[in-house]
């Protein structure tokens, strides 16, 4: 009568990638991030101290935020941990909301602004964003033996002066919002739903019973 469903069995594949479409914007982004030769992060990292998250996936999981419009830190850092896309980027990693803006704010603030000009200009030539509105519109590429393909040189000659006026432009709110929300938050993480609850069975058992009623 039901297909059959537990919570209590391990299910496989448990390979994020199975759950998600052959055509993701995500895909695009990692494919993208991908072609960038490391020697553009070698400079931010002098090497010494204790390792690092690697630069790649921090900058995917940036770039992917921003084109979903997700500009806070701690909204980033929420969504590495619930969100099946921004956890498959980041290969199952958590980096916290301290480690993602300071990523974005010191270290390759220049590059990422780079990078997001150039994956936005080509996801708009594609159709899978609206400059004006910088949204997602749901329109997907025809998938072909060369649908990732990406060229940064034909990227870079397209950049258009309006397009880079504003990312500018909203990297500099995305800054203040920032300020803004480290006041607000005062250097603690978004608290999650519940998470200072005390739910007992007791209480729980009066809810089913109520519900049932």
């Amino acid at each position: 009568m039901y297909i059959q469903y537990t919570m209590d069995q391990l299910c496989l594949p448990m390979d994020l990638e199975e759950d998600i479409p052959e055509n993701h914007l995500v895909r695009v982004v990692n494919a993208a991030v991908n072609r960038l030769d490391n020697a553009i992060f070698d400079a931010a990292y002098p090497g010494g101290g204790r390792d690092s998250y690697h630069p790649k996936m921090l900058t995917k999981v940036i770039i992917y935020a921003y084109t979903q419009r997700i500009y806070s830190s701690r909204q980033i850092a929420k969504a590495v941990r619930e969100n099946i896309p921004f956890m498959w980027l980041a290969g199952r990693q958590r980096p916290d909301f301290r480690t993602l803006n300071r990523f974005r704010s010191q270290r390759m603030r220049n590059v990422l602004e780079t990078v997001f000009t150039a994956v936005l200009q080509f996801l708009a030539d594609e159709n899978y964003v609206s400059l004006e509105h910088y949204f997602v519109d749901g329109t997907k590429i025809e998938a072909n033996a060369n649908r990732y393909t990406f060229v940064w040189g034909k990227a870079v000659s397209k950049y258009k002066s309006k397009l880079q006026e504003k990312v500018q432009a909203l990297f500099e709110d995305i800054e203040a919002a920032e300020k803004q929300e480290e006041q607000e938050h005062r250097g603690q993480d978004l608290s999650e739903l519940g998470e200072s609850a005390e739910i007992s069975s007791e209480k729980l058992e009066q809810m089913t019973q109520a519900l049932e009623s």
